[in-house]
């Protein structure tokens, strides 16, 4: 695809999904890892030439919540090399930026994880954009497939104790109801973006948190306190809200078609951010996994535990894009902010990465006129040549 990212490159002969729409007769200019332009076909003719056979050049994916994959789990292996399977098991979906991604587990595993994650952003491991620290300050009648041994509430002592990445994105899932008033402002002022999940909250302590600078929810719809006439839970705020980000697994498993295509009317594009949940089978062919000392089956691509709990997901970035184009009735413009550009946004990437657009990151995913993946590109590299690439 790109052998050299030492000069110009001129992508080219591909649909372009762009914050403007979809775009054709236009070529992308790469240098030095970022987009120089966008600019008519054949204006430009300094540089390396690839033509990309009329397929359709999408921003990279961004997924914010990425437990595992290619046969590793983050919460078992919280290092570099564990870091590096993950990422690359994804980049062959089409994912240019993801936050490694721990479920509630002792504070030394969570010591261990930002560790990992700081080297791998010092080392220039590609697409790694921070960690996202799900739990454990959760409730445990939400918990899910979380250990309710490993479930603790939040202090203040914690609040004091507990750091961001000096680089890179912290975003920290906690149950609102289980923590003090003040605790998430002290938390966002020291740099953490925090999301709301596995929670039993009501709308009023909900709006409370989205008043001391909640950013987010987590999984709409799933470990959450739903929405009902007369107390609309977490779920009724998440809605009612009009900046608030949310997650969503769109793989028809986790969430209904008809509760997409709600969320979608009700936060729209630009706050409705695509994530996997992905656990370590993702890019194998696992049957099973070992999750914290439980075994998670996996059949047909759904994981559930031995209570039949639903336990993360194998889904990729590109299979859930292509679902919620199928049963939601939104345009490629639209999933591609909910995939790329609103979860830039939420990580405060905005005009960084996310879109096509001048200056922004030279990360891509390249996919077939079925939008199935054919190669990724991160900072005018590319990371995975799929086939035919």
């Amino acid at each position: 695809m790109i052998r050299s990212t030492a000069q110009r490159t001129i992508l080219s002969n591909a649909r372009l999904v762009t914050p403007t729409g979809v775009l054709k007769g236009q070529d992308v200019l790469v240098s030095e890892g970022r987009i120089e332009a966008v600019v008519p076909t054949g204006s430009e003719t300094e540089g390396e030439l690839v033509n990309l056979l009329g397929r359709t050049l999408f921003p990279g994916f961004i997924d914010t919540q990425v437990n595992g994959g290619g046969g590793a789990l983050f919460n078992s292996e919280p290092t570099l090399e564990s870091i590096r399977t993950i990422s690359r098991a994804h980049a062959r979906f089409g994912t240019t930026g993801l936050l490694p991604t721990l479920i509630s587990d002792e504070l030394e595993v969570i010591e261990a994880g930002l560790t990992a994650v700081s080297k791998a952003i010092d080392h220039g491991e590609p697409g790694i954009l921070g960690i996202h620290i799900e739990g454990p300050f959760i409730n445990e009648a939400r918990r899910g497939v979380h250990s309710a041994e490993k479930i603790r509430r939040l202090t203040m002592e914690m609040v004091e104790q507990l750091k961001p990445l000096a680089e890179g994105a912290t975003l920290l899932t906690l149950a609102p109801e289980q923590v003090e008033p003040g605790m998430i402002a002290a938390l966002v002022a020291k740099g953490f973006i925090v999301s709301a999940g596995h929670s039993a909250a009501s709308y009023a302590e909900v709006r409370r948190a989205l008043g001391e600078g909640l950013r987010g929810f987590t999984h709409l719809f799933n470990a959450m306190s739903p929405f009902t006439a007369r107390e609309p839970g977490m779920v009724g705020a998440a809605l009612d809200h009009d900046q608030a980000y949310c997650g969503l697994i769109a793989d028809g498993v986790h969430v209904s078609d008809a509760a997409l295509r709600l969320a979608f009317r009700a936060k729209g594009p630009g706050r409705l951010m695509l994530v996997t949940d992905a656990m370590p089978p993702l890019g194998t062919d696992l049957d099973h996994f070992d999750l914290l000392g439980e075994t998670v089956s996996v059949n047909h691509g759904v994981c559930r535990d031995g209570r039949g709990a639903l336990a993360g997901s194998s889904l990729d970035m590109a299979s859930a894009l292509r679902h919620f184009l199928s049963v939601s009735g939104c345009g490629l413009a639209e999933v591609a902010r909910m995939a790329s550009t609103t979860p830039a946004q939420f990580l405060g990437l905005a005009g960084i990465r996310g879109a096509i657009a001048e200056g922004q990151a030279a990360d891509f995913a390249i996919l077939d006129e079925g939008l199935r993946p054919v190669a990724t590109i991160i900072a005018g590299a590319t990371v995975w040549p799929g086939r035919d690439a």
